[in-house]
């Protein structure tokens, strides 16, 4: 399969002259974590000029450099990543997700003579992991183990920093071992963006560290057995638009798998 199979080809795409409020309303309208970023040149023609995620929307408002500024503030252009990486529509898959896994990065702009053809990212990955081999792996054979984790009194300050830190998208919350929820850089985002428009200048820096993870997290967390094929896992996460599952075992949380863990899982049966 290649680049162009599975790819959206409707790709919806932010000025970089936009404030980050726009940005995070599109992503919010259209359900999906990142934007190409286009600046529109003296020929009317369209160049690519960066990619802005969520996570870069989250990083920057919970930054204290930028404690009292509001959304409308922010210039897409100050936020995105400039010179983002690209995929050709030709591409082959496991490719992609080698660039992508090797990066650091969720997602490929589609590009075929200087034109914005296509979007790829980790959620398209995950209608190819149906049928054979995918239906016979076990969870707990791609899952990852080593879980960093975090509890409902604390900061959300600390959970940005944790994500920033560990270089993922989104942090179990427990209590006592017990799952009590999730908590995600969209949701930090949501949240900043959300405070910042209603608490006055002044008081911004001091009550956005106050907010508690609790205020903010996911509850009610789906989770999935250790047994569970991959291939269900991933219809799962699909159908419900989640970027990781936690996995439960007898003796609670055992784990979680992520768009991430799928991403190697194709790019490792491609060289068996």
């Amino acid at each position: 399969m290649h680049v162009k199979d599975i790819m959206a080809k409707d790709v919806v795409v932010v000025d970089k002259d936009q404030n980050i409020h726009d940005a995070f309303k599109l992503m919010k309208k259209h359900k999906i974590s990142r934007l190409p970023v286009i600046n529109t040149n003296q020929n009317h023609k369209k160049e690519i000029v960066g990619i802005i995620t969520e996570k870069d929307i989250a990083l920057r408002l919970g930054s204290s450099k930028y404690g009292n500024l509001s959304p409308s503030h922010f210039h897409v252009s100050t936020v995105m990543t400039p010179q983002p990486l690209t995929a050709e529509p030709n591409q082959a898959l496991p490719t992609a997700a080698e660039t992508m896994l090797e990066n650091g990065i969720g997602g490929l702009i589609v590009v075929e003579s200087g034109d914005i053809v296509g979007m790829i990212t980790k959620s398209d990955f995950l209608e190819t992991c149906q049928g054979k081999p995918f239906n016979e792996i076990p969870v707990n054979e791609r899952m990852n183990k080593d879980l960093t984790t975090i509890e409902p009194q604390d900061r959300l300050v600390h959970a940005r920093r944790i994500i920033i830190d560990k270089k993922i998208g989104r942090i179990p919350v427990t209590e006592n071992g017990e799952l009590q929820g999730m908590i995600t850089a969209k949701d930090i985002a949501l949240a900043m963006m959300s405070f910042r428009k209603v608490v006055p200048d002044k008081y911004k820096p001091a009550r956005i560290r106050n907010l508690l993870v609790e205020d903010v997290m996911v509850q009610n967390v789906k989770t999935i057995s250790e047994e569970t094929p991959v291939s269900d896992a991933a219809m799962i996460m699909l159908d419900n638009n989640f970027s990781g599952l936690p996995v439960a075992g007898d003796q609670g949380m055992t784990g979680i798998i992520t768009k991430t863990d799928f991403l190697k899982l194709i790019v490792e049966l491609e060289k068996v």
